[in-house]
């Protein structure tokens, strides 16, 4: 699959804390609004009132919200999600970036209550999958780290909720438990190689197993001056996505499985 212009790519299973199956994989993709999809996996002539949620839901049976890290969810947007996709078909949402990213100061009950309307739609069709906690590099493993989650899990916990971490700290024992007694499904990510950097896992904490496939871009992932779009601008070989299917298929990671990518390429890549 093919990472690209805004993020990665993903896949998610469900199971069960110990491995056991529960469900089917799923493949999707993140977000479903990019201009350079265009001729890559949208076709380059597109009739008028061309619905690309509804396109893509013709090729994957899911993906990842992105916008609902940036800003709230709308409920009346999900709805219409709802109406443009089948029964089937699931939606996952990245928890908004207040309560990952802005830890300087506490949230509010309101703050919590407008996210919490914003995917109620989705959640009460049956057709949330998970949301995505996702956390920067800079948040590594401490007593301060481990208050955090607890909090978040005091709002969220009524969510099917997974972290997403980055450091390498969170290999630990001690923070695996946090993550573990806390309900939350870890993010097994794939990116490029460092020292303080998590590795290649297939770890299930929750009912929620999940992956992210970042790409491997190591040049621009480590160099300050670039942008989004070169970070995560990678085309997956065939043998490196065996990599990631055979630990998906192997327990624990087997069960329901997302994927995401934000490149036209990821169509074809994820076949």
């Amino acid at each position: 699959m093919r990472t690209g212009s805004t993020e990665d790519e993903r896949f998610v299973a469900k199971g069960s804390a110990d491995g056991q199956v529960a469900g089917s994989v799923r493949v999707g993709t993140l977000g479903w609004s990019y201009e350079d999809w265009v001729g890559r996996f949208y076709p380059q002539k597109r009739p008028r009132g061309f619905d690309e949620l509804a396109y893509l839901a013709r090729f994957f049976d899911c993906v990842e919200v992105n916008s609902s890290f940036y800003r709230p969810p709308s409920p009346r947007a999900a709805t219409s999600w709802l109406q443009r996709t089948s029964e089937d078909f699931e939606f996952t949402f990245k928890l908004y970036q207040r309560f990952t990213h802005e830890r300087d100061r506490p949230w509010s009950a309101d703050e919590v209550a407008e996210y919490q309307r914003g995917i109620e739609p989705i959640l009460e069709a049956g057709r949330l999958g998970a949301v995505l906690v996702q956390f920067p590099w800079s948040f590594q493993a401490d007593e301060d780290a481990f208050r955090h989650l607890e909090a978040i899990k005091g709002d969220f916990g009524q969510l099917p909720l997974v972290v997403e971490m980055r450091h390498v700290s969170w290999m630990a024992e001690e923070a695996l438990k946090v993550i573990r007694d806390n309900g939350f499904g870890f993010a097994n990510i794939d990116q490029p190689a460092s020292r303080s950097g998590l590795p290649p896992m297939s770890l299930v904490t929750s009912p929620v197993g999940y992956v992210r496939l970042h790409g491997r871009n190591r040049q621009a992932w480590f160099d300050a001056k670039a942008d989004r779009d070169a970070r995560y601008d990678y085309l997956y070989r065939e043998d490196k996505l065996a990599e990631w299917i055979g630990r998906i298929r192997r327990k624990p990671l087997t069960g329901r499985t997302y994927g995401e990518s934000p490149e036209g390429r990821a169509r074809g890549a994820s076949r």
